[in-house]
């Protein structure tokens, strides 16, 4: 929480004249990926070509590959980006552990078996319909974490909490794999979204995820002045006028929707939602609100480069852009953590 000095200063905050530039330059750098996502692939396309098949597509030539592939490819890549960094920002600041992503606390993974249930036992095979799946997995993997990393004798501390997501999340990976093993066929056109993967998804699957999206992004803009507060610790941001249980309700709220959509449109997608906090809380400091809003831009980009690296790296082929992340994010994470304003909440 910023402090107001007697000269009417306030510290530890990025105030709104210098969020602006850096929100700018957030935003022009996701503006530049999108093109990029739009004009590179396995085939080049020209960036005339890709201007024309946006705005006069005449399904001729190259102009199919943009509108027809990449450009459900790059939105989607938008908005799984914005979800998973907000849930990442979220979950940081309202369990205050700096090691939380919805991938590192299981909740990616529950989400996942929830899915891959509906699918295997109820024979649901389209987004709109196991979304819902989505939604409750991600929920009901946040109490199972919460609830066991408060039991004991011991107050519920950031290990407590990471240990119990990553045994939860390796529960639920086993169980995954097993009904996969046990019903290969029904899984066959989605070996790439166990990679977690941007590709092979129709506009379709973006029309059904935006709207969640949305919403969940809302409620985190909503509530990121609130975690302000809760970082000060329970007891002093009720002091000071705080409503830390509103805050963590809707938080939880907007977290479910958030992974759980982003997890039933491209799979389990790691590392966005650790790293981009932390780096952007580099230039914002420690106010919730500022490392939110460069989330918004910052987490996407980041998810589009990926997506657009694995797409050169290994030709005529392609890495799924959860595999790029992970590649790229374990050694970043070191050299985050290394730094002491990257550790700090």
């Amino acid at each position: 929480m910023p402090l107001e000095l007697a000269d009417g200063s306030r510290t530890g905050v990025v105030t709104g004249d210098r969020r602006l530039p850096g929100l700018a330059l957030c935003a022009a750098l996701l503006v530049l990926m999108s093109l990029l996502s739009l004009a590179i692939g396995t085939e080049a396309v020209d960036l005339s070509t890709v201007w024309h098949a946006v705005t006069d597509y005449t399904d001729t030539g190259e102009q199919w590959i943009v509108h027809d592939l990449r450009i459900p490819r790059t939105l989607l890549g938008i908005v799984v980006g914005i979800a998973l960094g907000l849930s990442g920002a979220l979950i940081q600041g309202i369990t205050r552990n700096p090691l939380a992503d919805s991938q590192i606390l299981g909740i990616e993974a529950v989400a996942g078996l929830f899915v891959v249930s509906a699918i295997a036992f109820l024979g649901l095979h389209t987004t709109l319909s196991y979304i819902w799946f989505a939604f409750l997995g991600a929920f009901v993997a946040m109490l199972l974490v919460y609830f066991i990393g408060a039991t004991g004798r011991t107050l519920m501390t950031p290990v407590r909490m990471l240990l119990a997501g990553v045994a939860v999340g390796a529960v639920a990976d086993g169980i995954s794999f097993a009904i996969r093993l046990r019903y290969p066929r029904a899984f066959d056109s989605m070996r790439f979204w166990d990679a977690g993967a941007l590709d092979g998804r129709s506009l379709e699957v973006f029309w059904v995820v935006a709207p969640f999206i949305v919403v969940g992004a809302g409620l985190c803009l909503y509530v990121s002045r609130g975690l302000n507060a809760i970082a000060l610790g329970d007891d002093l941001a009720v002091a000071m006028g705080g409503n830390v249980v509103r805050t963590r309700i809707l938080g939880l709220i907007a977290v479910t929707v958030l992974a759980g959509a982003a997890t039933a449109a491209a799979g389990p997608i790691g590392f966005v939602g650790l790293m981009v906090p932390h780096a952007v809380r580099w230039f914002t400091g420690p106010d919730w609100r500022s490392i939110c809003a460069y989330s918004l831009f910052a987490a996407p980009a980041l998810l589009l480069a990926a997506d657009i690296v694995g797409r050169v790296v290994v030709p005529p082929g392609e890495l799924p852009a959860g595999i790029v992340t992970a590649f790229i994010g374990a050694p970043v994470l070191i050299w985050l953590v290394r730094r002491s304003k990257a550790s700090g909440l």
